[in-house]
């Protein structure tokens, strides 16, 4: 079973940058395509980036697309999210997921706990 697992949220300013990492437990860690979602308050949760398990195809949301890079090490069973040019809306839990390569949630099989970031104006 996989166990996945965020870490690098933070509090930062707006346009600032984060980048988050998502860390697998399992050998095929590299055979999911690996996704990021986010939530905040009060709102469902929403798509943010994707990536194939060959890391060769990427998908954004048009919300973060030219500010969020979605990449992956699958040597290191890591999946990262790097953000720039932060803004207050981009403030949520986000959590990394793997399963298979779509902006659907509920095609990702595995979730981690999630980690909050929040961007301050």
């Amino acid at each position: 079973q996989i166990q996945l697992a965020e870490s690098g949220g933070g509090l930062v300013q707006a346009g600032g940058s984060l980048r988050l990492s998502c860390s697998g437990s399992r050998r095929t860690f590299g055979g999911y395509a690996m996704g990021w979602f986010r939530q905040a308050p009060g709102k469902e949760r929403e798509f943010v980036a994707a990536i194939r398990y060959g890391g060769y195809s990427t998908s954004y949301a048009d919300s973060v697309k030219g500010r969020f890079t979605i990449s992956r090490d699958n040597a290191k069973n890591t999946v990262y999210l790097q953000m720039n040019s932060l803004k207050p809306e981009d403030t949520a839990v986000y959590y990394c997921a793997a399963g298979r390569y779509s902006e659907a949630s509920d095609e990702y099989d595995y979730w981690g706990q999630g980690t909050q970031v929040t961007v301050s104006s």
